[in-house]
């Protein structure tokens, strides 16, 4: 699925936030300790979520007591997450409707990537974010530490794609480091994706797409399936966080 199209990410969004929207959650959890310090610190911090989707981080942030905003540019990811949080705004990553400095911390899970210009987002970001707050980007790690990304090479019928620049060790952190953030760490996330069943694992993976390939996603799976007849497919994400700082842009 083409990852910068807000219609098809629309019409797929409840299902998407049904299978996917929690998938995330260990990431979420490492950001926000390499962020944000201990669980006593964070009750008011004020936090958005460029690219939130259907809004499960933004729920998860304010069981915290933090205080969430987000934005993304598909309407039916937008809806879901108004649901979640009052905040949620519609739009792109490069242009932020928030003024500047009013964020503690700014994150963009598995989205900026899909910016028409990374750098002009991140720039954004750092805006919105206040001094001496944080950034934090994540997205999936190179193909190599993803059980998923071979399921989905086997159903390919051309050549496995290469790597994007920010999916390899120090691609993040050299994209935050030349947007002029300051004590920035690169880091890794498990992320597992553990399903019942095979129709969880086929929808799951088609979302909606093709369901004639059902057959082919269940044969590239079976290498993960366990004995409760589900399956565990370990991923990675891979992270990195900065502050904005006055003495470093």
């Amino acid at each position: 699925m083409n990852g910068a199209d807000p219609d098809r990410w629309s019409a797929v969004a409840a299902g998407w936030s049904e299978l996917w929207g929690a998938f995330a959650d260990p990431a979420w959890r490492a950001v926000l300790e390499a962020t944000e310090g201990a669980a006593s610190d964070r009750s008011g911090r004020l936090v958005l979520d460029v690219g939130c989707g259907s809004g499960e981080f933004l729920a998860y942030c304010a069981s915290l007591g933090m205080v969430a905003a987000g934005i993304d540019p598909a309407p039916g990811m937008v809806s879901l997450a108004r649901q979640r949080t009052a905040d949620v705004r519609l739009g792109g990553a490069e242009k932020l409707p928030w003024r500047d400095a009013t964020f503690d911390l700014a994150t963009s899970f598995n989205a900026l990537q899909f910016a028409a210009d990374t750098d002009d987002a991140l720039a954004e970001m750092i805006r919105v974010t206040v001094p001496g707050g944080y950034v934090a980007v994540a997205n999936w790690a190179e193909a190599a530490l993803n059980d998923l990304d071979t399921v989905e090479r086997a159903l390919d019928d051309g050549p496995p794609r290469p790597d994007g620049d920010l999916r390899v060790p120090g691609g993040l952190e050299e994209l935050l480091v030349d947007g002029g953030l300051c004590d920035v760490r690169e880091a890794v996330a498990e992320v597992p994706w553990e399903v019942p069943d095979d129709d969880t694992l086929v929808r799951g993976i088609l979302l909606g797409e093709d369901a004639g390939r059902a057959a082919a996603v269940l044969a590239a799976a079976r290498p993960y399936r366990n004995g409760a007849g589900g399956y565990r497919l370990v991923n990675h994400f891979r992270f990195a966080v900065g502050r904005r700082a006055a003495d470093c842009g």
